[in-house]
This record gives C-alpha cells, structure tokens and sequence, in this order.
C-alpha cells in the first residue's frame, strides 16, 4: 500500500516543469511584444520626423508661384515677360514715372497708355509725308494711311476708356471675360490698320516707306506688348496673389 502512495506521490512531485512553462511562454511573449512595440515606435517617430522637417523646408506651392508685391520694378519684368519685347515694354512703362503699384492690371493699363502716344504721335505723320511728296500714287496711299491710323488710334482709346471705368468702378464687375475679348480685338484690330498701311504703300513701291515703317514697327512693339499682358492677365493676377477683377 506504501508503494501505490509512493508512486502516486511521485508524479506530483517530480514534474515541476508542468507548472513553470506556461509561465516561461507568457514572458517570451511579452518580451517579443515589448520590443515589436518599441521598433513600430522607433520608426513611426522616424516617418513623423520626416514629414516635419519636408514641411518647414519646402515652402507651399501658393508660396514658391506668388511673388512679393512690394517690388514693383521686379513686378514690371515679371508682367513685361510674357511679351516678345521685353526691353521694349520694360523701358516704355518705366518711362511714364507712375508711383510704384505691384499689379499686372494697373501695368497693362499703363501699357495702353504708351500704345496710346505713340500712335497719336504716328498718326500725324502721314500727313505731313502728303505734303513733301510729289508721287501721286505714293499720296494715295498715304492718305489711305491717314484713315487707316485714325481708326487704328480709335480702336485703343475705346480699350483706353474701359480701362478708366474699370479702374474707378468696380473693376470685379468691368473687366469680364467678354470685355477682355472686346479690348484684345480692338488691340488686334489697331495693328492690322497699321499692317495695312505699309503693304499699300508697298504695291505703290512708295520710297516714303522706309521712314514710315521705323515709326510703324515701334508702334506695333508697344501694341503687341499691351495684347501679350492682355492676353495673359488672368495667370499674371494669379502668379501675384491677387484676385482677378
């Protein structure tokens, strides 16, 4: 009988092991946990890091397109680059001595005006080559150049005034898409009479031509500088941080 007990007994006290090992598992666990938990941490901390410093490194897009409104002879370049004359238009708007104001509009404006001068100025000239020629049919032409520069000059002032209405008034309402249209085809209109002028005075094989062409060319140069600006208003006004009017 002492020996059933003694083998009964024995089983209990010689397998310590079955008690320990799940508590030896649970602590692998825990370990394999805590250093899993410890690696995501470290490297979430590493992405975080990242994004942070991406971020006060690169400035916003809104940022790195809008320029300092401050400058207004940078301003100037940056509205004369998008014209095929650009030393043409930087130095005849700078010429008018207006206070500074960084604001493609206002430029384009004084751009129309310098357009305006100039072919005032032209428009007279014809007249006065009518009465130094003695060519009948170099007259002829350049009468037709007389008419063809009074419409052409009738052509900017009616952009000219829509450009003061929409600087006193409220230009948000003015300067619509549809008015836009209606000056950049005036502007357009204003140099093909100009074009129309030389090509007649060409079929004449007028010699007046020459001296009429050089004041012509510097007259469609600041034309083509206030339909460039016209033509890309919208983006110049964007590119600024402004509102388009």
């Amino acid at each position: 009988m002492d020996s059933i007990n003694f083998f009964k007994g024995y089983g209990k006290v010689n397998n310590p092991a079955g008690n320990q090992q799940p508590a030896s598992n649970r602590r692998r666990r825990i370990l394999l946990a805590a250093s899993l938990a410890v690696f995501l941490t470290i490297v979430l901390g590493a992405m975080i890091g990242a994004l942070i410093y991406e971020s006060a490194t690169e400035p916003p897009e809104s940022e790195e397109e809008q320029l300092p409104a401050s400058d207004s002879g940078e301003s100037l370049k940056t509205v004369c680059a998008v014209t095929q004359y650009l030393d043409s238009c930087i130095n005849s708007i700078s010429a008018l001595n207006d206070p500074p104001k960084s604001d493609p509009v206002h430029f384009f404006n004084l751009s129309l005006q310098v357009s305006q001068r100039e072919l005032a100025s032209l428009a007279s000239l014809p007249k006065t080559l009518i009465s130094k020629s003695n060519d009948r049919r170099a007259e002829s032409a350049l009468k037709d150049c007389v008419n063809l520069f009074d419409d052409s000059l009738s052509q900017l002032n009616r952009s000219a005034e829509l450009m003061k209405v929409a600087v006193v008034g409220p230009a948000e309402k003015l300067l619509t898409e549809m008015r836009i249209s209606d000056m950049q085809t005036w502007i357009s209109a204003a140099m093909t009479d100009q074009d129309t002028c030389l090509d007649g005075l060409d079929e004449m094989g007028s010699t007046v031509v020459d001296e009429l062409r050089t004041r012509v060319h510097k007259s469609s140069e600041y034309m083509s500088n206030s339909l460039a600006i016209l033509n890309n208003l919208k983006s110049l006004v964007d590119k600024f941080g402004l509102k388009m009017p």
